[in-house]
């Protein structure tokens, strides 16, 4: 490559730097996105006017074709389906750099290179294992199918088997450079894996989408040593790597190992929403209505907000926005708790409360959020189930015990909006909708909320 070329590749690296330096705070995530986004291009248009690269017409249109599918679907997105989008993007990143690595494999299977044969292998078994786990992590967050672990007969042994038997052909095709084996332990992984994350249920899912992002990341950096393309092996350690870190906090902020999303197709199943636990019905709780809560409220010193999926699905951030300004203006103080795995995805919450332009500055993550509970007079939990059901601290046994919560029975009061008494994504009864400091507050959250709004305004 010319020394143009190779300085356009490094200042694109040095765009994927920083973006993820940018992404990794709220309040410069959106300059991150755009350096990222520039960089990217940046890259393509360099690509293209390489020397000696042929097909340039039929690359521009794919790119254009792709473009026009892709802007409408990002902007028309909803809230609440923006994890599906993730999983979809991801799983379609790694399938196309199996696909592009093993297109380089037949036509230089010939060439003694078991270096680069072995880099083809192994894009094409975890490029595969993530696009096909991809889809069903798509189908499981859409509720095409249930979000429970699915467990197949014999499941590990099964798993195990498939998994062996494409790493047996993988290994074969390396120095045999056969086509057909390399396709059948293509085959072979897309099997292992659906069978990977089909048992995975709960609020495992999440972390599965960040366990495949990391996939797909190292087989982007694989397919760029075949290819011999230093940018895709540099943007492809990146996003493996940061992948993989996001995939320990998230395990850790369930309280999960590591271990227990990586094997948990071998063991049979994942431990977090593998047993569901229904509310009987004849506990009493305490509910009240608009005018109450708002006097709660109002004459309140400080106020916590912990948002949940059900804020995204009623689309109600503005809503609360406008109810929080209310609180401000009559001097109570208030923030907002963020749990890590609030929502469907890391960041959900955040990326929800900031297109409601939330001021930053009133987010708290959990770890600084929990030392505030019991010093606050009100918590108002909107959407949110699993991430302050104490039986994860209190409840041995229960598939969520020794995950970390939002400790809001801390408070002095707890205002819980919900549709109703179901369980969460979990699939477990929440103890803390019958606790004595706990008032509900039965409704859509955005209908809910705006009452409250009007209530405040009238005190």
């Amino acid at each position: 490559m010319s020394t143009p070329v190779l300085f356009a590749y490094w200042v694109t690296a040095l765009c994927f730097i920083l973006a993820l330096k940018g992404l990794s705070s709220p309040k410069y995530a959106r300059h991150g996105n755009m350096i990222g986004a520039f960089g990217a291009a940046l890259a393509v248009v360099v690509t293209l006017c390489l020397h000696g690269l042929g097909h340039r017409w039929f690359i521009i249109i794919a790119i254009v074709f792709g473009a026009l599918l892709a802007v409408p679907a990002a902007r028309l997105v909803k809230m609440t389906a923006i994890p599906q989008m993730v999983a979809i993007f991801n799983g379609v990143g790694g399938g196309a750099a199996a696909l592009v690595s093993i297109t380089e494999f037949v036509r230089l299977h010939d060439t003694d290179t078991n270096a680069a044969a072995s880099a083809v292998v192994f894009t094409a078994i975890v490029g595969s294992v993530s696009f096909s786990g991809s889809m069903i992590t798509f189908a499981k967050l859409q509720e095409l199918m249930t979000g429970r672990p699915i467990l197949v007969p014999g499941a590990q042994y099964v798993t195990s088997a498939i998994a062996l038997g494409a790493l047996g052909l993988g290994i074969a095709t390396v120095p045999a450079s056969s086509v057909p084996l390399l396709v059948a332990c293509g085959l072979l992984s897309l099997v292992l894996g659906v069978l990977f994350v089909l048992p995975v249920g709960g609020a495992d899912v999440p972390v599965v989408i960040s366990l495949l992002n990391a996939f797909t990341g190292l087989t982007v950096a694989a397919s760029g040593y075949v290819l011999d393309n230093t940018l895709l092996i540099v943007a492809g350690t990146l996003v493996g790597a940061s992948g993989t870190l996001l995939t320990q906090l998230m395990a850790h902020a369930m309280g999960r190992p590591i271990t227990g999303v990586l094997f948990g197709a071998f063991r049979g199943g994942s431990t977090a929403g593998s047993t569901a636990e229904v509310a009987t019905g004849d506990r009493a709780v305490r509910s009240a209505g608009a005018e109450d809560i708002a006097i709660l409220l109002a004459y309140a010193r400080k106020v916590a907000i912990v948002p949940g999926y059900g804020l995204a699905v009623a689309q109600a951030q503005h809503t609360i926005r406008e109810l929080v300004d209310l609180l401000e203006g009559r001097g109570v103080q208030v923030f907002y708790a963020i749990h890590p795995v609030a929502g469907r995805m890391p960041g959900h919450m955040n990326v929800l409360l900031a297109e409601a332009n939330v001021p930053y500055e009133q987010l708290k993550e959990m770890d600084e959020a929990n030392p505030e509970f019991t010093s606050t007079d009100v918590t108002v939990v909107v959407g949110a189930n699993d991430v302050v059901n104490p039986a994860a601290r209190d409840q041995v046994g229960s598939p969520i015990y020794g995950m970390p919560i939002l400790n809001v029975d801390e408070a002095a009061n707890v205002v819980f909006m919900k549709r109703s008494l179901r369980p969460g994504f979990a699939g477990i009864d929440n103890a803390l909708l019958y606790h004595p400091k706990t008032t509900l507050f039965f409704g859509d959250a955005k209908d809910s909320l705006s009452k409250l709004v009007a209530a405040v305004k009238a005190l």
